[in-house]
């Protein structure tokens, strides 16, 4: 059983330094636990991860963000947990805004909290143009597609209530899903569902140079991002 309630799900995939400079920002008494998701990291990762006794999950070869998010609700379900943080290894989401990402679960008023840069509190320091106007422009044709008006779509700092996937409408072990398809699909069928999704304001922190801030790849990186909408809003997928 959990020592907690709450599982933080961390995803990693040749990370490097930043991976080490996150883990040190873990606080030693925390009120969650903390699975890492290794991607088929080749940099060390792992074997640094493994040094410190964090539940690993670990991929053989890079299989993506989605599979990955499968692995860690399957992980949180079969171990007992009620929620589920999902957050990156790449440093630009802050460990010390997971509380306030997971007290809307936890007060029983919300099943699904997404982080905001853009609310009042919340920040986006570093952030590069192209990455803003591209930010946007997805929320925006989310936001007509789906009916549900969010502020940061993209934002991939996020808590779930781990008992919406008993929901049989969330069938998130199918093929399709592997990569950033995942989030999106998840973000629909709460929407569709009518269960209850809130925004909270978070920091998402780029590198000063705004080189290598991101591994998501242009054009198809974003069209991953949009292609669960409009599947599922034309019903070519469940």
């Amino acid at each position: 059983m959990p020592r907690t309630g709450t599982l933080v799900a961390v995803f990693s995939y040749n990370e490097g330094d930043k991976l080490r400079k996150l883990v040190a920002q873990f606080p030693d008494h925390r009120e969650y636990d903390i699975l890492f998701v290794d991607d088929g990291s080749t940099d060390g990762s792992y074997e640094f991860l493994q040094s410190r006794g964090f539940h690993l999950i670990r991929h053989q070869c890079n299989r993506g963000i989605g599979r990955g998010i499968r692995d860690a609700v399957h992980y949180g379900r079969k171990e007992g947990y009620e929620i589920i943080v999902v957050m990156a290894a790449n440093g630009k989401m802050l460990p010390a805004e997971i509380p306030q990402l997971v007290a809307p679960i936890i007060s029983g008023e919300f099943d699904y909290v997404q982080g905001s840069r853009y609310l009042k509190g919340g920040s986006s320091p570093n952030l590069p143009l192209f990455r803003k106007v591209m930010i946007r422009i997805l929320t925006g044709i989310i936001n007509l597609l789906s009916g549900y008006r969010g502020t940061d779509v993209t934002c991939g700092f996020r808590a779930y209530r781990l008992s919406l996937f008993d929901d049989p409408r969330f069938e998130i072990d199918q093929a399709w899903l592997e990569q950033y398809e995942m989030e999106y699909y998840i973000h629909h069928h709460v929407i569709k569902g009518g269960y209850r999704i809130t925004e909270v304001p978070v920091s998402m922190v780029y590198p000063r140079t705004k080189k290598n801030y991101s591994k998501i790849r242009p054009c198809i990186g974003w069209w991953s991002m949009i292609r669960p909408w409009l599947f599922l809003f034309l019903k070519i997928r469940k």
